[in-house]
This record gives structure tokens, sequence and C-alpha cells, in this order.
């Protein structure tokens, strides 16, 4: 009997997503504007509604400055007119001339992804990162100065501690202000320890949509990373270096035996084991061309017996 839920998509404030969060960090770097333009057209063409970005990317890049991934989502919202199709996410405090979460820094950073969004919205904000030299009660306050604005509609936190989590909440209840409604942290088949525990607790006591990000350990779960075969790839490095540890091999092992009984991809898997996990709304996965996108989609329509599940859990460590 399967208890993987939420196949249609998931609750995030006021907001109905589906399954599968596209991720936008390639666009700008992996991806080009055309590559880019037809991932989005056959995600939202496959139903998909919920759009991932950030000031910040790609400003790892040789010549990006940051901002180049929200500059061609905005250029592909007004080439199709699909902006109200769309759950727009994107995350303020990593770019490199706004970074940090000072009220000034975080009100010019709005404005910028605002302009290059092309929009007069955001529909999820994200802090990217914590601030911990900006008080909580200081964060929460200029964001809520978002929200009564118009210029965003729901707040959510990435990459924070279980205790500022827990002041941040605090502080909104005591406010009166916009409270969190999703926590986007890293958390995958073989990355568990940052989040479940302490984090979950929180996430969970608050009924936060959780959104992961590196759902798929920089490409190390689509199974195409193996020891001894190298891959030519932007992010192989770290894909690579997983495929040798004795914890990969155990997790390549149980997802190509779920994947072969089910006639999916192993991405596809671990992407299921992800969205049955307590709280999960949608992972974050990102396609740098048409031909990754397929196996993303089917999260959707992959139940997970509860066996399978374990197996995997097991698998990985826990």
């Amino acid at each position: 009997m399967s208890h993987s839920t939420r196949r249609s998509g998931g609750t995030l404030g006021r907001f109905t997503v589906s399954p599968l969060c596209l991720g936008g960090n390639v666009f700008g770097w992996t991806a080009d504007l055309e590559e880019s333009f037809e991932v989005l057209d056959a995600y939202t063409g496959s139903g998909g509604n919920f759009l991932d970005t950030a000031d910040g990317y790609s400003a790892w890049v040789e010549g990006n400055e940051g901002g180049e991934s929200e500059t061609i989502i905005g250029d592909w919202l007004a080439a199709r007119g699909r902006r109200d199709d769309v759950v727009l996410a994107t995350k303020i405090g990593a770019h490199p001339r706004h970074r940090g979460l000072a009220p000034e820094t975080m009100r010019a950073a709005v404005d910028e992804s605002l302009r290059r969004l092309r929009t007069d919205r955001i529909d999820l904000l994200y802090t990217h990162f914590d601030d911990e030299s900006v008080p909580v009660s200081e964060i929460i306050g200029t964001l809520d100065e978002f929200v009564r604005a118009g210029k965003v509609r729901e707040i959510g936190a990435s990459n924070i501690s279980a205790e500022r989590l827990s002041a941040s909440l605090a502080a909104s209840d005591e406010q009166g202000a916009a409270r969190y409604v999703a926590l986007q942290p890293h958390y995958n088949l073989v990355s568990r320890e940052g989040y479940e525990g302490e984090l979950a607790g929180v996430a969970e006591r608050n009924s936060l949509a959780v959104v992961p990000y590196y759902a798929l350990a920089s490409g190390f779960l689509t199974g195409k990373y193996r020891p001894g075969r190298q891959v030519e790839s932007a992010r192989s490095g770290r894909a690579q270096g997983l495929a040798e540890t004795e914890q990969g091999q155990r997790v390549l092992e149980a997802l190509d035996a779920v994947a072969g009984a089910h006639g999916a991809e192993p991405a596809t898997v671990a992407l299921a084991w992800l969205a049955g996990r307590p709280g999960v709304v949608a992972p974050i996965a990102s396609a740098r061309t048409l031909a990754q996108l397929p196996a993303l989609l089917a999260v959707g329509e992959l139940e997970l017996t509860e066996s399978e599940e374990a197996s995997l859990t097991e698998a990985s460590g826990g």
C-alpha cells in the first residue's frame, strides 16, 4: 500500500503548487536563453506552475554579475504572457551588490528582482541565507513591509538554523506581521543530517511547506554518476565524489532496484522519496535540457510502497 501522497501538488500559503518545483539556477549558466525558454515552455506545458530562482543566480559564472536567471525568467514571462499561470519564487541576500539582510539591502534587492522579473509582485520571497548580524524582528519587519506594499505575497526562509527560524516565527506572531509559510532546506537522499531533527521539527510544528533544494544532489541521484565513470558536466565534481563513497554506492543500488521495479528513472525515484517525507510539498530540481525534464516531471505519477521507501531510507544511512 502506498503512502506517498500530495501527488497533485501541495499547498504553500495561499498557493497550490505542482509536485515538482522547477529550479532556475541553470538559466544563464549551463542553459542559454533558447534552452531556458524551451525548458520553461515544456515544464508549464505539462502543467507545472512553480518556478524557483534567486537574485544571486548565477554570479559565480565568469562574466556574470548575478540576476541572469531572474532576467531570463522575466523575459520568458513577458514573451509568453504567463505571469498569472505560475507561482514565482525568488530569494534575496546573496547578490554580490546586495549581500545580507539589513533592511536597506533587502529593499534594494527586492526592487531589482521585481525589475529583472518584469513583474509587480513576487509570489514567494525567501531570505536566501540567514544574516545573524540582523535581529530577526528587523528581518521580519522588512519582509512584512514588502507584503503590505503588495510587492510580495508570501515569505519563506532558506539556509537558517532551527533556533533562528523559531525566533522568526515568534517575532511574526508578536508583531502581527507576515509569517514564513515555507522553508527551503538542503535536503535529499544523501544529505539528511542538516534538515532531519531540530529543523524538521520546527517546520512540522509550524506547518511550513518544505521545498528542498539540491533534491538530486547536484545530479548524483540521476544515476549517471557511477564509480570510475567520468561525466562531463559543470557540476560533476561533487556528484562524482559521492559515487565513490560507500553511502553513495548503497543508495545507487537501492535506487536501481526501485527504478527497475517501476520502469522508472533513478531521478524520479529519488524525487518521489523526498516528496513522501513529512511536510515536503515540492522538491526543487533543474533541467538544463528538454531531455532531462521527463524524469523530473514523472515524480507526479510515481507512488512508492512503504517497503520501497524504507529500503531507500535505510540505504541512505537513516
